[in-house]
């Protein structure tokens, strides 16, 4: 990788890198921190990484590099307990966006990631599987498993309006 596919790599992905960090993190500043961690990784990797998969690398050192953060804040592992409303969200919001936000805030860490990823970012399976170094069958249940609590999650519509 040269030094102007380097800088290039900066312009072309550095908002989407940032974008799907904070969307994970909730925290400007850890997700600049992390944005700029990968780029340094980059950096020193430059000789090692292929400049048509500088891409793939960014974002799973970005991924890498904010679980390891997660994981030091935290001490717990990615599966919390997590109880479920059996009605339907029990307060009464008039934003469905709000409603959702809060419940992917809600999701385990490995599902939030993976549906941010494919609903948000438009990545598709394969893709996941390697930013998330899973295999593809992996991705598909952790998004499916995000969908269905989030569908319990919000409950019926009427929980909503």
């Amino acid at each position: 990788m040269t030094i102007n596919e380097y800088n290039q790599a900066v312009n072309d992905y550095s908002d989407r890198l940032y974008r799907f960090v904070l969307k994970s993190i909730k925290d400007v500043h850890k997700a600049e921190d992390i944005v700029q961690d990968s780029y340094e990784k980059l950096w020193k990797n430059v000789d090692n990484v292929d400049g048509n998969k500088v891409k793939s690398y960014l974002f799973t050192t970005a991924y890498h590099t904010m679980i390891d953060r997660i994981r030091k804040e935290k001490r717990s592992s990615f599966t919390d307990d997590l109880s479920l409303p059996e009605e339907g969200h029990e307060n009464n919001y008039s934003d469905l966006g709000e409603v959702l936000k809060e419940a992917v805030n809600k999701l385990p860490e490995i599902q939030r990631m993976v549906l941010l990823l494919r609903d948000y970012e438009g990545y598709n399976y394969n893709e996941i599987g390697e930013l998330t170094n899973l295999n593809e069958s992996q991705v598909k249940v952790y998004i499916y498993r995000a969908r269905v609590f989030l569908k319990k999650y919000i409950g019926s519509i009427e929980a909503v309006a």
